[in-house]
């Protein structure tokens, strides 16, 4: 019976890919990728620089082995790594995983000097006094006043929202973008509807109504709406 090869390499109009079997012994599979990547690369030496992707399965690789992946493959011609995917995850990066994908929920006033930071998406039943700061690596939801800094998508997530029952912020920011309030506000004219920001197409914090949100984040969340 014909050995499966451990290595398949497949051409796509971004670069190459290379499949990984996740079965054979980690030796086995540098060792053949060595010998077919040294036969593809004299096939490839006229060609400039071509993207590799690679795909190990249901393997897990150390930090010392995705390393040494990427030095074989950058030695020869011509070859740059674009990525490692692998289906597999060490516990702590399934807990991180976890931990930026809830919702967490707060009860409390946050006072001037105070900071409330979390993982994932928060939730706030309060205000932010001016001087108090809200971070969340996701979306932020204020039920109360916004008046002092909420910074959203902390980590770089520029789909992340900031909304707020009551939005008179002294500074908004999402990702690495940054607004801060609008000079001459007068409480007089604060209206009392939800109000959400969002990044809009110019990279640009807008502040608007909060029924917005269903067709600018349509994956906001898993709950259907209605017609």
């Amino acid at each position: 019976m014909k050995k499966m090869p451990n290595v398949t390499i497949k051409g796509t109009k971004d670069g190459l890919t290379l499949h990984l079997d996740d079965t054979c012994s980690y030796a086995e599979l540098i060792q053949e990728l060595d010998e077919k990547l040294s036969e593809s690369s004299r096939a490839l030496e006229d060609r400039q620089l071509i993207s590799v992707r690679v795909q190990v399965g249901n393997r897990y690789l150390s930090d010392s082995q995705q390393e040494e992946l990427k030095n074989l493959i950058r030695q020869k011609k011509n070859l740059v790594v674009d990525r490692i995917t692998t289906n597999v995850m060490t516990k702590e990066e399934a807990e991180k995983l976890k931990a930026e994908n809830e919702i967490v929920s707060v009860a409390r006033m946050i006072r001037s000097g105070q900071i409330l930071e979390v993982p994932g998406d928060l939730l706030l039943i309060g205000d932010v006094n001016p001087g108090g700061t809200v971070i969340a690596g996701g979306n932020i939801f204020i039920m109360g006043a916004l008046k002092g800094i909420a910074h959203a998508g902390h980590k770089g997530n520029k789909d992340a929202v900031i909304a707020a029952s009551l939005m008179k912020p002294s500074q908004l920011r999402i990702s690495d973008c940054f607004n801060r309030a609008p000079d001459g506000t007068n409480a007089e004219t604060e209206t009392r509807e939800m109000e959400c920001a969002y990044i809009d197409d110019q990279d640009q914090i807008v502040v608007d109504r909060l029924q917005v949100l269903m067709h600018l984040r349509p994956n906001l969340t898993r709950l259907k709406g209605g017609c």
